[in-house]
């Protein structure tokens, strides 16, 4: 059979005075065998210690002299005995009464008795697992845990030998004495994917989790990895702030920037923007900032100076800052401000599909503007040399499907339509390669290329 569970049968051999195996006793109907094991709880060491024939109605006070004498006690110690009556699925390990008999206890053949010396005697102060029960509550439950630093996922960095009874409390305890930490709060723990094998996208609160155990649990599999991370506030504090990774791209220079803010969680976008106002560099002292939402290369919101910052999700959608233009601040009844966005068309099983790229941004246009007077504004913009940006073909773009313009066509006549799921999916394209190095936001998960500098900012 292949599933044969592993048996383990262990030979017991009495040698004699001329070093020879002698005969076992001679076993009667009144007896019982009985196996016992000492507990030291300073080594932590539970071995065993040897076998008795007791009579059933014997009592166990009648063998402490032989107890002691196995474990080379002095004949007068004081023990405490302890049955050993399961190991598994749960530890069941209960005391012994020594002025009652063996039979009135329920001790038959091949029970285990497990003694120590007395936990009365006051040396267990220094013991974590004192007696026989605790100890092995502590086998049962012990694991070794590998803690990975959430910066690299792929490498164990230390382990530790931890029980799966452990608070959140202990773990983090534990983390930090390793780390030679003097704060555990710091501490910010992140469970793993068993499938996936990478770090689960949400950390553990503060006292989020009962127990170790719980840490561990990925669906119906135990994982043995835990990633961490070291804060500079503790995490209590943390968890009342809302964190933000915001890039913010200056007016006229090509860096982009990414500034973590925190904020309470009830504050506003503007009190972001005002925030990353003093943190950032900006073209005069009174420029005004709005904050966008993209993703995949395209503009999905601007966000309202009033909503409160609590639901603003940053883990997949870039936030990014900029300047409002100053022609983009007070706009005509006629006015119109569009999107637009970089665009490659993309041959793919007989079907064309648009790939949109790089830096979307808003462009302000008046009606009557011809795409030949958009194009000078746009190429002064982007900075393209002339050779280059004479091979950009220009459409207007819904749902899509592309519409390739003119010159001497109107282009707001193109954004009269309502008939469009959102404004991000109605915008002017600016179709040619994309040869712009391909960089991307370390601080973020989503990973977009940019075609500008990124530096972080923390």
């Amino acid at each position: 059979m292949s599933n044969c569970l592993e048996l383990k049968l262990f030979l017991e051999v009495e040698i004699g005075q001329d070093l020879q195996p002698v005969a076992l006793p001679e076993k009667t109907k009144e007896e019982i065998l009985l196996f016992f094991k000492l507990y030291d709880p300073l080594k932590e060491e539970l071995r065993y210690a040897g076998r008795l024939l007791v009579k059933g109605s014997g009592k166990p006070v009648e063998i402490l002299t032989k107890l002691n004498e196995m474990a080379g006690f002095g004949p007068d110690e004081e023990i405490d005995l302890y049955e050993e009556i399961k190991f598994e699925p749960n530890v069941m390990c209960e005391p012994i009464d020594k002025k009652i008999t063996f039979s009135a206890s329920q001790l038959e053949d091949g029970d285990i008795i497990c003694f120590q010396k007395s936990s009365q005697s006051g040396n267990d102060e220094q013991c974590r697992y004192p007696d026989v029960p605790s100890f092995m509550d502590y086998v049962h439950n012990r694991l070794v845990v590998r803690f990975r630093s959430l910066d690299k996922p792929k490498e164990d960095e230390f382990s530790l030998e931890l029980s799966k009874l452990h608070s959140y409390d202990d773990v983090v305890e534990r983390v930090s004495h390793h780390l030679a930490l003097d704060d555990p709060s710091k501490i910010r723990l992140t469970p793993h994917n068993c499938y996936s094998q990478q770090p689960k996208p949400t950390p553990i609160k503060y006292r989020g989790m009962e127990h170790l155990s719980d840490m561990l649990a990925h669906y119906n599999q135990t994982s043995d990895v835990l990633y961490y991370e070291v804060l500079d506030i503790p995490l209590p504090e943390l968890q009342g702030l809302k964190t933000l990774k915001v890039a913010f791209h200056h007016a006229s220079k090509d860096d982009v920037v990414t500034h973590t803010i925190r904020l309470q969680k009830q504050s506003t976008v503007a009190d972001v923007i005002n925030h990353l106002k003093t943190k950032v560099e900006l073209s005069h002292p009174n420029a005004e900032l709005r904050l966008l939402e993209v993703f995949y290369h395209k503009i999905y919101k601007i966000f309202p100076l009033n909503e409160k910052i609590e639901n603003i999700n940053d883990q997949y959608w870039t936030l990014r800052a900029e300047e409002i233009p100053e022609d983009q601040k007070n706009l005509g009844p006629h006015d119109r401000l569009i999107h637009v966005y970089h665009f490659m068309r993309d041959t793919a099983q007989n079907q064309v599909q648009v790939q949109n790229f790089g830096e979307p941004f808003f462009l302000l246009i008046h009606e009557g503007e011809t795409l030949a007077d958009i194009k000078v504004r746009i190429q002064e913009k982007l900075q393209v040399p002339d050779e280059e940006f004479s091979k950009w073909k220009f459409a207007f773009l819904s749902l899509g499907r592309p519409e390739y313009l003119q010159d001497s066509d109107i282009v707001s006549s193109r954004f009269q339509r309502r008939d469009v799921y959102g404004a991000w999916e109605q915008y002017l394209g600016l179709e040619h390669s994309d040869n712009a190095p391909k960089r991307s936001y370390a601080a973020n998960q989503n990973r977009h290329t940019f075609e500008k500098a990124v530096k972080i900012y923390n």
